[in-house]
């Protein structure tokens, strides 16, 4: 796989996201913009990033945290602080995610093999949360996936969603991290936005159950079955999509 780092300025803060793609063939192929889960751009992320764009995608990881902060060892407290603080802050959000977005797609457009096709997005855990606000403020995303969605409502209730394509949620019935009547509370508000949208549920699994190495039941466990359906999900969707 092939990896760049990108380097990028938002509301005086330095960040660095990355293009990844397979370099084994030289295929043009989509663009899908990915938002990490809370460990934010590191090696682990990355091989996610890698895994999932498979050879079917370009992948462009955001960094919603700022240069450094994934290569450091950081502990529960510092995680969960730095997640929750990026996810409610709105203009970090929205502007900055929109900043990514330029900087990465001209990164990808000069470096990787990309079509002309309309833009994907997926994001993990918190990330989907992240990406999911960045849909709802009329980012130009095709088709958004979600995987084991954190915070998955608005922020601003009284912001008008403006969502411009379909929305897929891969979600556990037994995640206690998003647990059931968060997603129920999304699903009326796709619908009167007027989003073609669906959700899958898999009815034992926890929280991060794409995230190899995660084994903490009944909070989180990572589950290889589930994670390679839920990418053939995925893929199936932007098969339509993109």
């Amino acid at each position: 796989m092939a990896e760049i780092m990108v380097p990028y300025e938002f509301d005086g803060r330095q960040f660095e996201g990355a293009v990844v793609w397979d370099d084994t063939i030289s295929d043009p192929r989509p663009v899908v913009f990915m938002q990490p889960d809370w460990f934010g751009v590191c090696r682990h992320t990355l091989d996610m990033a890698a895994e999932a764009a498979g050879k079917g995608y370009v992948m462009l990881v955001a960094d919603m945290y700022g240069v450094g902060y994934g290569a450091r060892d950081k502990e529960f407290d510092e995680l969960l602080a730095s997640a929750q603080g990026a996810r409610h802050d709105l203009p970090l959000v929205r502007e900055g995610g929109a900043v990514a977005l330029t900087a990465l797609l001209e990164a990808a457009r000069e470096h990787a093999p990309t079509t002309d096709s309309p833009l994907g997005a997926i994001g993990f855990c918190m990330g989907g949360g992240i990406v999911l606000e960045q849909a709802r403020a009329g980012a130009d995303f095709a088709g958004t996936v979600i995987f084991h969605v954190t915070l998955p409502n608005p922020v601003d209730d009284a912001a008008k969603p403006d969502f411009k394509g379909r929305v897929l949620a891969i979600h556990g019935r037994a995640d206690p991290v998003t647990p059931k009547n968060m997603m129920d509370a999304l699903e009326p508000e796709l619908t009167t936005a007027e989003v073609d949208w669906q959700t899958m549920t898999f009815g034992h699994a926890t929280h991060a159950f794409c995230v190899r190495g995660e084994n903490n039941p009944p909070m989180t466990l990572f589950d290889e079955e589930l994670c390679q359906k839920s990418y053939r999900m995925m893929h199936e969707f932007f098969a339509e999509t993109l």
